[in-house]
């Protein structure tokens, strides 16, 4: 029986990628890619000439139970996305399930990932958060924005640079204009920055200037004090 190798790749600067890394990428039978143009110019600037399969949201499950057999079969597969770990917002879960479902060996291989720089940077609190990916674009939104409000966790939200003002609109409505948060942008990347303020702030600072590339947002938890605070008053309210 095979194995199946989660492979991440660096989110920006090429130096990020591990030893082991490269060299599960060169021993595999084969490589799964989110796009294989992307993992194409990873493979050439390190001279990886194992062969590349598409593996994407748009085909995954037509595909998964024929890869589960590859691998149940014997060959060793690496699984990469664009950038970052495979499965977080990206391509992977369902494979992932199915080999362990099938009693396949899964091995995650720790490394690149956008979001915990961005958190780390953010100087929000980090002991306790929660990953939210990407919000809903459109049916659900208001709502998961609405949950979020009531979040006492720091909050990791990934955005479009398209979508990120209105993002940061529709979360100061809900949460309030003084509510704390961070963008991260082109993280390890030249052009990497990190602006912090309140949602009103970014709000203004983004508008002026327009941002451009890989986002990440970071939103402060609603205090647990005034979490408490408003429990109580919805209480009392009721009783009266």
């Amino acid at each position: 029986m095979g194995k199946l190798y989660v492979v991440p790749t660096p989110v920006g600067n090429l130096e990020d990628i591990t030893a082991r890394a490269l060299r599960i990428l060169k021993e595999a039978s084969f490589v799964l890619a989110e796009d294989t143009r992307t993992s194409g110019n990873l493979f050439k600037h390190f001279g990886i000439e194992t062969k590349l399969i598409s593996y994407h949201k748009f085909n995954e499950h037509q595909v998964v139970d024929n890869l589960t057999q590859r691998i149940a079969a014997g060959e060793t597969v690496a699984l990469v996305s664009d950038a970052g770990t495979p499965a977080i917002s990206d391509p992977g879960y369902l494979l992932v399930k199915s080999c362990i479902d099938n009693g396949i060996d899964v091995e995650c291989l720790p490394g690149a990932t956008a979001f915990v720089p961005a958190l780390v940077n953010s100087g929000l609190p980090n002991d306790k958060f929660c990953f939210e990916g990407f919000l809903p674009h459109k049916k659900g939104r208001q709502t998961a924005i609405q949950q979020l409000a009531t979040e006492t966790h720091t909050m990791i939200i990934y955005e479009s640079p398209f979508r990120l003002v209105k993002t940061l609109q529709q979360l100061a409505e809900v949460m309030g204009n003084d509510r704390r948060a961070s963008v991260s942008r082109e993280i390890s990347k030249i052009h990497e920055e990190t602006v912090r303020g309140t949602l009103a702030e970014l709000v203004d600072h983004f508008t002026e200037c327009p941002p451009k590339g890989e986002i990440v947002m970071i939103v402060e938890g609603l205090n647990r004090k005034l979490k408490s605070k408003a429990n109580d008053d919805d209480e009392d309210e009721e009783n009266n």
